[in-house]
């Protein structure tokens, strides 16, 4: 189901490098930062392991570990935490990922798929990310392009002499207005033909279907229009097409859960530093755009990807998909690394199977 975004390379572990003994101290230390996020030392890793081992014993298996780079010893503490690169290896090699309860499944198509009578695409979405980031505790985040929206009705409306309104209706309810500037003297007859036209090509088709039909049909003249309706048929879908960066749109719900559970100062200027990224949209949905080319439930842990390399944060997402099964966003949490991913793996894909659902009526 998981796939990760770094290539198997020299400095990865191979689970044959290490023994049973040493699985079972580097799971321990895993599960016990991923549980408390606090180190863990040989004495109570003695205590807690299921085969019985000297701390001595366990402090010869901890250094076996600190060498092949899978943990490493904070200066503040004799105990030990999981390096990325030992994240990475357990998420991979090491941990079970758990079918989800009946509960949280009951839970999750509730208040998912109760959103979906009447809603808009984007109020599913949000909804979607809300109940993600709760079930988490950590921030849930959409990556969706606008042009996927399906249409219904266009309408051209004159506000002063040079400037005219054009109203955009999805088929979802959204209703979306741009202003635009048209020329003088432009006769209302025009604005009538304009709608008009579109409004004989859209229904059910998205913007870059509609635009694709509509240039078509006047570059082989199937489309008895003058040039100044021609014009505002053009300015019109280039403006709700809008340029590469209003093309794609970011929801982001629960900031607030990163806020919890912080233990010292480098985890608030951590938070910090991943607020901020959050802000720049531009990285992050660079970033989850690359989620969008696999299918299944992608994996990102830390510094594998540049944008949270000072946050040290982890970004669990899975694609959703269209009625078509072309694959139109993607859905997920981002958070401390120290998530609880073996429940929140199938959380994340079956949100996502729940979200392809209600946009594949």
């Amino acid at each position: 189901m998981a796939s990760h975004d770094i290539p198997i390379g020299a400095n990865q572990v191979s689970l044959a490098a290490l023994n049973e003994r040493s699985r079972e101290i580097f799971r321990q230390i895993v599960e016990s930062y991923l549980t408390t996020g606090e180190p863990v030392g040989s004495r109570n890793l003695s205590r807690i392991l299921p085969i019985s081992l000297s701390p001595a014993s366990v402090r010869n298996v901890m250094s076996d570990l600190e060498h092949l780079g899978l943990i490493f010893a904070p200066h503040t503490s004799a105990g030990r935490l999981p390096t990325e690169l030992g994240l990475r290896f357990f998420v991979d090699a090491l941990m079970q990922v758990g079918d989800l309860s009946d509960q949280d499944r009951r839970s999750i198509e509730a208040q998912v798929a109760g959103t979906g009578g009447g809603k808009s695409i984007e109020a599913v979405l949000t909804e979607a990310s809300q109940m993600l980031s709760g079930l988490t505790r950590s921030a849930g985040v959409v990556l969706t392009a606008k042009h996927n929206v399906r249409l219904k009705h266009i309408e051209f409306v004159r506000l002063e002499p040079e400037r005219a309104l054009a109203v955009l209706v999805a088929e979802d309810g959204q209703v979306e207005n741009r202003v635009l500037n048209v020329p003088s003297g432009l006769p209302t007859s025009s604005l009538v033909e304009a709608g008009n036209f579109l409004n004989a090509r859209l229904r059910g088709k998205t913007l870059a279907e509609l635009r694709t039909e509509t240039e078509k049909a006047v570059a082989e003249g199937q489309a008895e229009l003058d040039q100044l309706t021609q014009k505002i048929i053009a300015t019109g879908l280039a403006s709700w097409s809008g340029g590469e960066s209003e093309d794609r749109q970011l929801i982001v719900r629960g900031h607030a859960n990163l806020l919890e559970d912080l233990h010292a100062l480098d985890d608030l200027e951590r938070v910090r530093s991943l607020f901020d990224a959050l802000e720049a949209k531009r990285g992050v949905i660079d970033l989850l755009g690359r989620a969008e080319r696999a299918d299944g439930v992608r994996i990102f842990i830390g510094s594998e990807n540049k944008l949270f390399s000072l946050s040290g944060s982890s970004t669990i997402v899975a694609p959703y998909h269209d009625s078509t099964g072309r694959i139109v966003g993607v859905i997920g949490v981002i958070g401390p690394t120290r998530l609880n991913y073996a429940r929140v793996i199938p959380m994340v894909d079956y949100t996502a199977r729940v979200v392809s659902r209600l946009l594949a009526p």
